[in-house]
C-alpha cells in the first residue's frame, strides 16, 4: 500500500488501486495531495483531479510521492502541477519511520544536514533509511529532498520576481548545475521558460477577466492553473528585495549544509527579503477558529492578531533555522497567506512547512468531519464548525515551555509568565527603515537588557508598489512585535531568576530547558509520538497532559483526547457527553484516530480559553 500502487495488469482485483482509479476518473479533488497518478504511456504524472483524459487502468500506476514517479521516470504534467497542492495528511496520521521522515524532509533537514544528518536524527543509518523509505515510498531520501526542491523552486520562479540566484538556493539547491538539471528533469523545460509561462498565464486571465489581478475562475491570487495563489497552492506575486539582517545569541548565520559548501549561495543569501506566500488548504477550512486559538494565546511583544482589511491578522517574531522572521499570517476561506521579511531566503521552505503545520491545512478534514457526525451529540458542533483544525507549532521547544507554564494556572497569568519570560531573555528586533542593511555578519547587534541582543529587520516595498504586502510585517508591526520568543539554552542560564511561583515547577521548567539546550531531549517533527510522550514524562513533574498537548501541536498527533483537562470536560457536557474523566475516554475510543479533533470541538464548546 506505500510504494507504488502498480498498473492493473491481471484480472485479481486491487482495493486500493480500484479505490484510487475511480477518485482520478471522478476528478475529485479532495485527493489532491493524497496520492499522485503516473501516466506511463505519455510518462508524465498528476494530480487525481487532473482534467486531462483519462487513461486506461493498464497504463497507470499510482504513487504517495512525487519522488517516487520521478523514480519511475515520470516528469510533472505542464497542465495540473501536482505539486501545487495540499500535502498528504498521511505523515501526521502516521507515525512511524516513513512518516517521521517525510516531516523532516518538509522542514529541510535533508537540504541543511544531508542524508547522513536526516538518517542521525531519526536513529538509523543512512542504508536503512534509504532501504525503509524506497520500499514503502518508492523513493530514497535524497530523491525525496530533490522533489521537495523541485516543488519549493517551481512556485518561486512561476510566483516571485527574485532573481533565478535567488530561487536557486532559496529552494535549497547547492549549485545552479544542479538547479537546472532538476528543473529539466521534473519539468522537461528551462527555469526560464517555466516562469515565462506562467507570466504569459498570469496576464492572459487577467485580460480575460478584467480583474486587475484578483481572482480569475475561484483561484485567489490572479492565478489560473494552479500556478499561483489561492486553492492551487505557492506564492503570491509580490516579493521585494529588501533585506533583513539578524543579529542576536541564537540568530542563524549564513546558511550550512549543502549551502554553505557554495560560494555562490553565501552571495545570494547574505541578505533577505520580504516574500507573500499563498498556503492552500484542504477543505473545508476553519483559519478562523486558528486565529482564535493563537489570539488566545498571544504573548505580549512575540505574537499578536490584529484587525486587517480584509479579516484578522496573526503577527509574529520568529526564529528560523539561518536566522529570524518577521511574519504576517491572514486566514482566507481556502488558504492562508503569509508575508514574511526574513533575514535569509534559504529559510523560506522551511518557513512555508511550519506555517502548514501551525493551520494544520493538510488535514483530511471532510473524512474527520465525516467520522465526528457519526456521533449524534456531534453533529450540529461540525455542521457550524466544518473543517475544524488542530493548531500546531512553528517552534516546538516553545510550546513545551507553554504547556509547562500553562498547565496549572488560566491562561491571561500564563500569557503573563511567558510576556515577562520573554521581555528578560528574548533577542529584540529592531527595525532598520533602511533598504539595505547587512546580513547577520554585518549588523553586529547592541547588546539590551535581560542578556537579549538586538535583531535587525530591514524595511522595504513590495512589488506591488506598496509599502508592504498586504497583512505583511511593517513598521507599526514591529512597534508591538519585538522579541523572539527564548530559546531553551537563554531560558536554562536566566529562566530561574525570572520564574516566580511554586518551587517544585519551577524545578521543572529548567530541568527541561537544560534537556533540551543540552540535546538530551529532543522534540521535533521527526520524533515519534510514543518516543515523545516517554522522554517527557520521564523528567520530574511533566505530566501526562503536558506530554499529550505537545504531541498534539508539535506533531499534529491527531489521536490524543486531553480527558482530564476541564474546559474539555466542561465541553463534554455542554454537547451531552460524558463528563467524568474515564467515561469521556471511553467514548472517544469510538472516534479514534480523530480524538484530538474532538478535543478542539469540545474546547470550542465549552466556550473557554484552554491553554
Amino acid at each position: 500500500m506505500f510504494g507504488a500502487q502498480n498498473r492493473r495488469v491481471t484480472s485479481t482485483p486491487d482495493p486500493v488501486f480500484e479505490q484510487r482509479y475511480r477518485a482520478m476518473k471522478a476528478k475529485d479533488s479532495r485527493f489532491d495531495g493524497q496520492f499522485i497518478t503516473g501516466v506511463h504511456t505519455t510518462g508524465i504524472y498528476c494530480r487525481p483531479s487532473c482534467p486531462a483524459r483519462t487513461p486506461h487502468p493498464q497504463n497507470v500506476s499510482f504513487y504517495l510521492t512525487a519522488a517516487a514517479a520521478h523514480e519511475a521516470g515520470l516528469r510533472a504534467c505542464k497542465r495540473c502541477f501536482p505539486d501545487a497542492v495540499p500535502g498528504s495528511p498521511e505523515w501526521n496520521l502516521r507515525d512511524d519511520l516513513s512518516a517521521r521522515a517525510m516531516r523532516l524532509i518538509d522542514d529541510g533537514v535533508a537540504d541543511r544536514e544531508g542524508v547522513e544528518g536526516l538518517a542521525r536524527r531519526l536513529g538509523y543509518t543512512p542504508r536503512h533509511l534509504t532501504r525503509v523509505l524506497t520500499a514503502e515510498l518508492g523513493a530514497g531520501p535524497q530523491a525525496l529532498a530533490r522533489a521537495h526542491r523541485a516543488q519549493s523552486a517551481r512556485v518561486l520562479l512561476q510566483s516571485t520576481e527574485l532573481p533565478v540566484t535567488q530561487v536557486v538556493f532559496a529552494s535549497g539547491f547547492s549549485s545552479v548545475r544542479a538547479f537546472n538539471d532538476t528543473i529539466s528533469s521534473v519539468y522537461e523545460t528551462s527555469p526560464t521558460a517555466l516562469r515565462e509561462k506562467a507570466r504569459r498565464a498570469h496576464r492572459l486571465a487577467r485580460v480575460a477577466s478584467g480583474s486587475g489581478g484578483r481572482s480569475v475562475g475561484g483561484v485567489a491570487g490572479g492565478s489560473v492553473g494552479g500556478l499561483a495563489g489561492g486553492s492551487a497552492g505557492g506564492f503570491a506575486t509580490r516579493s521585494a528585495s529588501a533585506p533583513v539582517s539578524v543579529s542576536g545569541h541564537d540568530a542563524g548565520g549564513p546558511a550550512s549544509g549543502a549551502l554553505a559548501s557554495a560560494a555562490m549561495a553565501s552571495a545570494a543569501l547574505a541578505t533577505g527579503g520580504l516574500v507573500t506566500v499563498t498556503l492552500p488548504a484542504r477543505l473545508p477550512f476553519d483559519g478562523e477558529g486558528v486565529m482564535t486559538f493563537l489570539a488566545d494565546r498571544a504573548i505580549a511583544g512575540v505574537e499578536e492578531v490584529t484587525e486587517g482589511a480584509s479579516g484578522r491578522i496573526y503577527r509574529r517574531a520568529l526564529r528560523l533555522p539561518h536566522g529570524a522572521a518577521l511574519v504576517g499570517l491572514e486566514a482566507r476561506p481556502d488558504s492562508v497567506v503569509c508575508t514574511a521579511r526574513l533575514q535569509n531566503l534559504a529559510d523560506l521552505s522551511t518557513l512555508a512547512a511550519r506555517v502548514r503545520r501551525l493551520f494544520d491545512l493538510d488535514a483530511d478534514a471532510q473524512a474527520i468531519d465525516e467520522a465526528l457526525s457519526e456521533c449524534a451529540e456531534l453533529r450540529e458542533s461540525v455542521q457550524q464548525l466544518p473543517g475544524i483544525r488542530l493548531p500546531g507549532a512553528t517552534d516546538a521547544h516553545e510550546i513545551v515551555f507553554r504547556a509547562l507554564i500553562g498547565q496549572q494556572i488560566s491562561t491571561k497569568a500564563a500569557r503573563t509568565v511567558l510576556g515577562r519570560l520573554t521581555a528578560a531573555l528574548g533577542d529584540r528586533l529592531e527595525l532598520d527603515a533602511s533598504d539595505g542593511a547587512g546580513s547577520a555578519a554585518d549588523a553586529g547587534g547592541a547588546s539590551v537588557p535581560g542578556g537579549g541582543r538586538g535583531v535587525g529587520v530591514a524595511g522595504g516595498v513590495s512589488a506591488a508598489g506598496g509599502p508592504t504586502a498586504a497583512g505583511g510585517p511593517t513598521a507599526a508591526d514591529a512597534a508591538t512585535v519585538t522579541t523572539l520568543f527564548p530559546t531553551a539554552a537563554q531560558i536554562a542560564a536566566g529562566g530561574r531568576a525570572v520564574l516566580r511561583g511554586p518551587q517544585r515547577r519551577i524545578d521543572t521548567i529548567m530541568n527541561v530547558a537544560e534537556a533540551l539546550a543540552s540535546g538530551d531531549l529532543v522534540v521535533d517533527v521527526g520524533v515519534s509520538h510514543a518516543q515523545l510522550t516517554a522522554d517527557l514524562v520521564a523528567l520530574p513533574g511533566v505530566g501526562e497532559w503536558t506530554a499529550g498537548y505537545v504531541a498534539m501541536r508539535v506533531l499534529g498527533a491527531p489521536d490524543v483526547l486531553l480527558d482530564g483537562d476541564l474546559a474539555i470536560r466542561a465541553g463534554a457536557a455542554r454537547l451531552g457527553l460524558p463528563a467524568e474523566r474515564r467515561e469521556l475516554a471511553r467514548f472517544g475510543e469510538r472516534l479514534s484516530p480523530w480524538r484530538s479533533y474532538l478535543g478542539m470541538h469540545l474546547w470550542r464548546a465549552s466556550h473557554l480559553p484552554a491553554w
